[in-house]
């Protein structure tokens, strides 16, 4: 009933809390429901899906062709072989596998996820140990809870023991943006982007 009574002329949401798909159908209203994206090819598609039930499926295709082309060129000339990582999501460790959408990406530059072993579920979002990450060495840290829990490369070196990580001596620490690095939109370029620079400035060492 709340969201009716905005009249809106299309409402979008990621999960069906209840009847809501139902109900808005049952008033005219069209709903698209899209959950969160797995892959790129998801992000992309829900795009275009948004593009054509808002009349703009021209403009829609057109930004995910610049999307694709923008990867494209981000992800070409690098060279990953060997590197290793961690996605920190929060300062309590909680993390992202290769199995998420989050994941992908790096994946997709060629790197490997420290997590992956440590999420035997495939749950995909595991809260590692501070003694599994130690012992993992990775040659780089993302840090995706700067803006939520301002967390930077100072107090990632301030932590125990984590001075000696290749990472932070190495200083391939990359804060991220964390409305970025949380969402499959548009802005995933920009994501896609920083991890690929990050990436070239650690091989080039």
């Amino acid at each position: 009933a709340a969201i009716a009574g905005y009249a809106a002329d299309l409402v979008i949401l990621m999960y069906d809390p209840g009847e809501v798909v139902t109900g808005l159908e049952a008033l005219g209203i069209p709903v698209i429901l899209h959950p969160a994206a797995w892959t790129l090819d998801d992000a992309y598609t829900q795009i275009e899906q948004v593009g054509a039930a808002t009349g703009h499926q021209e403009e829609a295709t057109d930004l995910v062709e610049l999307m694709r082309v923008s990867i494209s060129t981000a992800t070409q000339t690098i060279d990953a072989e060997g590197a290793t990582y961690y996605h920190e999501l929060s300062p309590d460790f909680y993390t992202a596998t290769s199995a998420t959408f989050i994941g992908s990406l790096y994946t997709m530059l060629g790197l490997t996820n420290i997590a992956d072993e440590a999420d035997p579920d495939g749950y995909g979002y595991p809260q590692l140990s501070g003694e599994h990450i130690l012992a993992e060495d990775p040659s780089l840290i993302f840090l995706a809870d700067t803006l939520c829990c301002a967390q930077t490369a100072g107090t990632v070196a301030d932590r125990p023991g984590w001075s000696a990580l290749t990472a932070v001596q190495d200083g391939a620490i990359t804060e991220l943006d964390d409305d970025i690095a949380s969402r499959w939109g548009p802005r995933v370029v920009e994501l896609v982007e920083s991890i690929a620079a990050a990436v070239v400035a650690q091989m080039s060492e």
